[in-house]
């Protein structure tokens, strides 16, 4: 079955790559991994720095990104402020990475004596460095996407843009942090809730801009707005809005439950709103709600094949699979197949169905269904990690590993399923007897 964990960013004060780094640290990564970040791509000069702060009184946590000397980029400055610290979010936030930071991040022609660096020199950076492909692919997206955004805004080709030192480096250690930090929490999907821009005007490098900015206003293309709220100022800059075109998926399910929260601050506290972007790791919940019952009988699909359809049907979001042996037109033996369908997965299912089967029709009426609430656990066993499900059952929890991790795991251990099984339920009790005893002692 497809996997049901995923996250949810909610850019209600804006987003930038600052605030994501300082989200990802808050839901459970170690700020050891953030400083590492730059050692790993190379560019050991640049210092990332961690700490705990409140925005309008909710605990974040912010990142800063510095070159030597303590070189960092500074905040838009909002018309009508007497000073750079606006909306500012990066460093530490959502409004700097722009102007004169991201948003004029990328230049075509050097400014007074600033050193730049060319979009294809940050990007032999990524190539070498200490990440895993895909962290590289998504990485040197997200920074085309950058250059493309403002090569349109200023009339040039991308290959033509060049960026100041600063904000270049701060920019490369944003987007390939925000994308490694997802992978090593196992998250392959993320979702989004409706992005706040802010309002009003900012002074830049290039003179006082509306926002959003205009290689902002590129990049949320296709992006769901919503409410700015009390945010005012640049809320959004284009590294954020960059990654969030990489990294979303769209809104989250109808029904998911939250398992951890965390907060990325931005650089100002207004006291008006917290000034953070706000991550949920989650998972769906299916156990209540409507679904679509999607039937078919095929008498001519070799049942080899059955497995396979299972398991394209369980990829395009079926939530459930069963088959039945029947007797078909002119006695001949067939399948009865019927998939439980979340509605929004419908077309995915279908087009499955039509793909990976021999059938000619489908057929397909709403169902009500009701499960028990669930959670996924994972455990060591042997060193190797399985999960498992928990249901919350009327009598107690009711433990069961999952069937593939089992497997994969008694292969590498030399031992049989069985038993990986039975240790694996062992040692979710054992979690789940301390969990309870320390929230007694709370």
């Amino acid at each position: 079955m497809a996997e049901s964990r995923f996250a949810l960013l909610d850019p209600a004060a804006g987003i930038s790559g600052d605030m994501l780094l300082g989200a990802l640290v808050a839901v459970g990564l170690p700020a050891e991994w953030a400083a590492e970040l730059p050692a790993r791509l190379g560019i050991p000069e640049v210092k990332v720095a961690t700490a705990r702060v409140r925005r309008a009184g909710v605990e974040a946590v912010q990142v800063s990104v510095a070159l030597p000397g303590g070189h960092r980029e500074g905040p838009a400055v909002e018309v009508g402020t007497a000073h750079s610290h606006a909306h500012g979010h990066e460093p530490g936030g959502a409004a700097a990475h722009g102007h004169p930071h991201a948003g004029h991040l990328l230049h075509t022609h050097a400014h007074g004596d600033h050193p730049h660096r060319h979009v294809g020199e940050l990007l032999r950076i990524i190539e070498v460095g200490r990440f895993s492909d895909a962290v590289k692919r998504r990485a040197a997206e997200t920074l085309r996407l950058l250059a493309a955004a403002e090569a349109r805004v200023h009339g040039v080709a991308p290959e033509d843009v060049a960026l100041h030192e600063v904000g270049a480096l701060d920019a490369l250690v944003d987007i390939v942090g925000t994308i490694d930090g997802f992978e090593r929490l196992g998250v392959d999907r993320v979702h989004a809730l409706p992005l706040a821009l802010g309002t009003g005007w900012v002074t830049a490098a290039h003179g006082t801009m509306s926002v959003p900015a205009p290689a902002t206003a590129v990049l949320i293309e296709g992006l769901e707005i919503g409410p700015n709220g009390p945010v005012t100022g640049e809320a959004t800059t284009p590294t954020g809005a960059a990654l969030l075109r990489i990294l979303s998926v769209g809104p989250p399910p109808a029904r998911w439950r939250a398992r951890r929260t965390g907060w990325g601050a931005g650089g100002r506290d207004p006291l008006g709103y917290p000034n953070a972007l706000r991550l949920v790791l989650a998972e769906a919940a299916p156990e209540a709600g409507q679904v679509l019952t999607v039937v078919t009988d095929v008498d001519d699909l070799s049942p080899e094949y059955l497995p396979p359809l299972r398991e394209a049907l369980a990829e395009a979001g079926a939530v459930d699979v069963q088959v039945w042996v029947t007797q078909a037109k002119k006695d001949r033996p067939g399948f009865r197949i019927e998939a439980l369908v979340p509605p929004d997965a419908l077309d995915q299912v279908r087009e499955a169905f039509f793909r990976h089967s021999s059938t000619a029709g489908l057929r397909w009426w709403p169902t009500e269904r009701v499960t028990l609430p669930r959670e996924t656990i994972e455990v060591a066993v042997g060193g190797e990690r399985v999960r498992a499900k928990v249901l919350a059952g009327p009598d107690g929890p009711r433990v069961k590993a999952e069937y593939e991790d089992v497997v994969a795991a008694a292969r590498r251990l030399g031992r049989t399923p069985k038993d990986v099984a039975g240790e694996v339920q062992e040692a979710v009790r054992r979690r789940l007897g301390a969990e309870a005893t320390t929230t007694k002692e709370q």
